[in-house]
């Protein structure tokens, strides 16, 4: 039997245990090339062990509503920053840490001109687009050493477009 998870609008009230809502929200920090450009200063807080950041392109598979969530990651050694290349939304997943396992996952379907980053460890859902293409700038730890962990869960939960609930 499967657990339904309702879709929330992503806040960075709601997401700030998981990680950084990237947004230009509200009037920029300073203005910055002869005031042509507003500059929303340190929006996200890139943690590496080790190694250094490197930006790759991600092109995900789009994915439609109701999702089965089985399996989330997570990343011990760096934060990962999503960074979406067109305007579309897309769903993430995230949940707390219960003794090394995610428990208690939420979902947020993020609007246009958002991007995520996930703090260093936080357990997450796989890139998830709901529109093609799915490109997205990622920004994460480039080095050596194991950088992931995996947990299946024994009972999948069922992601539909209705509200959260919690």
């Amino acid at each position: 039997m499967s657990t339904r998870l309702g879709i929330t609008p992503l806040t960075a009230a709601d997401f700030a245990p998981y990680g950084d809502v990237m947004e230009a929200a509200g009037a920029p920090d300073k203005l910055i090339n002869q005031g042509k450009c507003g500059r929303f200063h340190d929006r996200a807080r890139l943690d590496f062990s080790d190694g250094r950041a490197g930006v790759s392109i991600f092109e995900g598979e789009v994915e439609t509503l109701p999702l089965t969530l089985a399996m989330m990651e997570r990343h011990p050694q760096g934060s990962q920053a999503f960074v979406p290349m067109t305007d579309d939304p897309f769903l993430v997943v995230v949940a707390a840490d219960g003794g090394g396992v995610p428990v208690n996952p939420r979902a947020f379907r993020t609007a246009p001109g958002q991007a995520i980053n996930f703090h260093r460890g936080t357990w997450h859902g796989v890139l998830t687009p709901l529109a093609a293409p799915g490109l997205f700038a990622v920004i994460d730890r480039i080095g050596d050493g194991a950088n992931l962990e995996e947990h299946w869960f024994d009972q999948p939960y069922i992601i539909d477009d209705q509200p959260d609930r919690q």
